[in-house]
């Protein structure tokens, strides 16, 4: 089909109708649209008053005006109103082959302005006779209409009938007329509104109605009234909410009246609705209540097809429809919707997007499902043009299925037709997988879950089939308080889960200690019956999770307290990728615009986003840890630079909620020192960092100072979702008695022993492992020259030697290992030959040398300097490389030893070689004696 559309004098968002005369004169409209024929020929005077090629919504406001000022009514002049848009849109979409968008978009903007329309004239007559309705706090309640489903997301089809829910904001009485007569309560008031509102929009009337109006989805349903206050509402969502209201509510939105929408004076509405739909923690619970929702459906269509075979052909609730689509994003929206907020958006296009960009769906998937959406929506607009009927059934008449084809595009029935029928079998598929489940290595993030709703076992009977230990745990469970206050269908999930289990212990697929450790992971965390229905809707996500609390123990105590993280091992990429800063930023901006969008933006709100956000990474490194697919190194690397993006996106976002701030950009810098410095951070390692400041304002001090303490209050405060880093600033000028932030110049005259007020040699040492880790960029080079200086500075060699030994002496006896005298134990990192004794060299070593050897000044870590001095010719052949070899095993087995929560002193025998390279480094460095 050919037809263009003007877009010259387009503002945003909004429809454009195409210009009068383009229509092809030879169109089909005429011939088999019949609905379209009856509107040109019952309103051919009054169609000059909507001019087609024109913004939609100001026209409709003027038609509307000028058929009133011809004398119709309210009601009248929108039936009208409404019919005129109809034949307008047929001719946008058909001859001119407009997108999807600009057609809903205009149905959607037809209801908001006759609900205006009504509304406005619902309480104009009301206030008439009763006054306006009054709140306690003396101002005038409002009614607010909500738009559900596609009214909502602003996809109205063209015919569609429209959910509404009825709320206003605050219980009272209307203030009454001068005489004292005619005062009624505020929800009398509103309840006549919404009669006289139906009035003038729903009814059917010589020229139609404007929408057909539905208030099912109320509080209570069909048996509750007609309008409810806010404090109804919230309380109606705690005590009756149900699951599926919670994908209604999903899409709703305030749509008139106009002025509520445009002075977000329905606000509150938002704090209310938000907590039911979107759950704090991950909800995979909804599965099921969707599985009920949709069998609902698709028995109610097998009904309504009984016998009428042409029905089955309906696109919107038949296999592989529209509906399988809404069902399919929207599910993904509610369940991690309450910790991505980025996923809460209304539109299904724009939610297929958000859901891909978050790795929950393959973004070729998302296209795929785009594609058939756009496709079965604009069949389901030829279906209604025909006749102007709320139907989804492709008609049987070959003329009629002739002209929505031509109309599609398509110069005869057979390709439409089979391309409408690769479209819904793409769809049933991909829901399919989602909600009912085929194999366990789903193409979706959410993977899969059972078939059918099998019968659970009962825990006694299980209990002869489990391994010793397993079955002591789970026997334990038949009179746990927690266990017996489990509804049926939690207590069955839980049966459900160790019957899976079992049968992975006696596969082999599983050990017998991960099996404990998920029993010891479940109990806690019965209350919180979503994490059952996770694991038995995502069989990977159970499996991986045995097998990562099989391989160590401390993963275990991390899931204890971070339970939602377990999420991240549905990815199938998972194992596969490193930290990327980039994308975790990005996340992270992404998601707290989404806040900001919903007003939901406040400093708690940003503190558990960026403690969800971390804990999710760092579960990640240590799921891809465990599995052995990264090296102690990468580890290391990965946690390092996790921490430098933490402390990148906390700083600016403290910054910017700062209420002193002068300027737009801080012109400060954190010095990372100790492992974050030399970028081997481990678990739950803590910060040691130094700030400083080169601001010449002369309020500088303060404002830097309230700076640092609330950047060091949101990294350390404890909320519902933990903390983020343990601070150390021990090692800024002059330690714990020094301020908080300085000066940069002051810290360069302190480190550079410039002065009175100068740096002790240990302080020196701690500036081998310095690093900067952000700030303005014109410091770095200056920190950058600063660390240079004091690492090159001429120094008498004796005597650092000796200083650095008498330091590492102090270490020792700050840690005393039991055994150690005996020859029983080793601990790798503090008896002589552990990682402080090579630590130790190395600073020697660039303290004392780095002046001549300038390859030993870079912070490279201790690894690569030991084989950097070696090559310098300042150790022994050998030694070095021998040394670094040790280090690196050293850490190793400290690594290990701390994730399985078991003691760093070792057999001295089990370490022997590392320990005699090391000791070998010490003493080429110091000296004999050590040891």
């Amino acid at each position: 089909m050919t037809g263009s559309v003007d877009t010259g004098s387009a503002q945003a968002g909004e429809v454009l109708l195409p210009r009068d005369g383009q229509a092809a004169p030879a169109s089909l409209l005429s011939s088999y649209s019949r609905f379209a024929q009856r509107l040109r020929n019952r309103y051919a005077t009054e169609l000059a008053l909507l001019p087609a090629g024109a913004p939609l919504r100001p026209h409709m406001l003027q038609a509307f005006n000028a058929l009133r000022a011809r004398g119709a009514d309210t009601g009248a002049a929108l039936r009208m109103t409404r019919q005129l848009v109809m034949e307008r849109l047929i001719a946008l979409d058909c001859d001119a082959q407009a997108p999807l968008s600009d057609v809903t978009t205009a149905v959607t903007q037809l209801a908001e302005f006759a609900l205006d329309m009504a509304c406005a004239k619902a309480e104009a007559e009301l206030d008439a006779r009763h006054g306006a309705p009054v709140g306690v706090d003396g101002k005038r309640a409002r009614l607010w209409i909500i738009g559900m489903g596609k009214l909502g997301a602003r996809e109205l089809n063209v015919s569609s009938d429209i959910d509404l829910i009825y709320v206003y904001d605050q219980d009272g009485e209307t203030a009454g007329l001068e005489d004292g007569r005619g005062q009624i309560t505020n929800q009398e008031y509103f309840a006549r509104a919404v009669k006289r509102i139906y009035t003038l929009v729903g009814d059917t009337t010589e020229h139609g109605f404007v929408f057909r109006m539905d208030l099912a989805l109320r509080p209570n349903g069909n048996s509750g009234p007609s309008v409810v206050s806010l404090d109804a509402l919230e309380e109606y969502f705690q005590a009756q909410g149900r699951e599926w209201e919670r994908f209604a509510w999903l899409k709703s939105r305030v749509v008139a009246p106009r002025q509520c929408v445009q002075d977000a004076s329905a606000q509150a509405l938002r704090s209310v609705v938000l907590p039911f739909v979107f759950r704090r923690y991950l909800d995979y619970g909804v599965f099921e209540a969707l599985r009920t929702l949709h069998r609902q459906i698709r028995e109610h269509a097998t009904k309504r097809t009984a016998g009428r075979p042409e029905r089955a052909n309906d696109v919107k609730i038949s296999r592989g429809g529209i509906r399988e689509i809404e069902f399919t994003v929207q599910l993904l929206q509610v369940v991690r919707g309450g910790q991505f907020p980025e996923l809460r958006t209304r539109p299904t296009l724009d939610a297929l997007q958000r859901v891909a960009a978050a790795g929950l769906m393959p973004q070729d998937t998302a296209d795929a499902l785009a594609k058939a959406y756009e496709f079965l929506r604009r069949v389901e607009h030829r279906i209604q043009y025909l006749d102007d009927q709320q139907t989804h059934v492709l008609p049987t008449q070959d003329e009629d299925l002739a002209w929505i084809a031509h109309t599609m595009g398509y110069a005869s029935c057979c390709p439409f037709l089979h391309e409408l029928d690769a479209h819904r079998e793409f769809v049933a598929q991909e829901f399919d997988k989602l909600l009912a489940g085929a194999s366990a290595g789903g193409n979706c993030k959410s993977c899969v879950g059972p078939k059918a709703k099998a019968a659970a076992p009962d825990l006694d009977t299980l209990l002869a089939e489990l391994p010793e230990g397993f079955r002591q745990r789970v026997a334990a469970w038949r009179e746990h308080p927690r266990v017996l206050a489990l509804r049926e269908d939690t207590r069955n999930r839980l049966a459900r889960v160790v019957q899976r289990t079992a049968q992975w212990l006696r596969e082999g697929r599983v050990s017998e200690e991960a099996a404990v450790r998920i029993a010891d992971w479940i109990e806690p965390l019965l209350r919180r019956e979503s994490y059952l229905a996770l694991l038995l809707e995502r069989p990977a996500v159970h499996e991986r999770l045995l097998r990562l609390l099989g391989a160590a123990k401390w993963p275990a105590r991390y899931l204890l307290r971070h339970p939602g993280v377990i999420d991240e091992l549905a990815s199938d990429a998972l194992l596969s990728e490193r930290f990327n800063a980039a994308e975790f930023e990005g996340e992270l901006a992404a998601r707290r615009a989404a806040l900001v969008r919903t007003g939901e933006d406040d400093d708690e709100a940003l503190l558990n986003l960026l403690r969800r956000a971390h804990h999710a990474e760092m579960f990640r490194t240590l799921a891809r840890d465990v599995e052995g697919r990264l090296t102690v190194e990468q580890v290391a690397d990965d946690l390092s630079a996790l921490a430098d993006s933490v402390l990148r996106v906390t700083a600016q976002w403290c910054w910017e909620r700062l209420k002193n701030r002068h300027r737009e950009t801080p012109q400060f810098a954190i010095i990372g020192y100790g492992k974050l410095g030399g970028k081997e951070l481990s678990y739950g390692s803590d910060l040691d960092i130094v700030f400083v400041h080169d601001d010449p304002d002369e309020g500088a001090a303060d404002t830097y100072a309230a700076f640092v303490r609330k950047l060091i209050n949101w990294l350390t405060v404890k909320t519902g979702e933990g903390d983020l880093f343990e601070i150390d600033t021990a090692l800024r000028p002059n330690g714990n008695s020094g301020l908080l932030i300085t000066t940069f110049s002051a810290y360069a005259d302190y480190q550079q022993q410039r002065g009175s007020n100068t740096a002790w040699t240990w302080e020196h040492q701690a500036m081998t492992r310095a690093r900067f880790v952000l700030g303005e960029e014109a410091l770095r080079a200056r920190f950058d020259a600063v660390r240079e200086a004091v690492i090159t500075a001429p120094r008498d060699a004796d005597a650092l030697r000796a200083e650095i030994v008498a330091m590492r002496e102090k270490v020792r006896a700050a840690h005393p290992i039991k055994g150690e005298s005996t020859g029983e134990k080793f601990d790798v990192k503090h008896s002589p030959g552990g990682m402080v004794d090579a630590e130790f060299a190395v600073q020697y070593l660039v303290l004392a040398q780095a002046a001549q050897h300038r390859e030993l000044i870079p912070n490279v870590g201790n690894i690569a300097l030991l084989q950097r001095a070696e090559s310098a010719g300042l150790l022994p052949p050998g030694t070095g490389h021998a040394a670094a070899s040790a280090y690196r095993a050293l850490r190793r087995v400290q690594h290990h030893a701390r994730l399985n929560e078991s003691p760093t002193q070792v057999a001295p025998a089990s370490v022997e070689g590392e320990r005699s390279a090391v000791l070998a480094l010490w003493n080429a460095v110091f000296g004999a004696g050590h040891g």
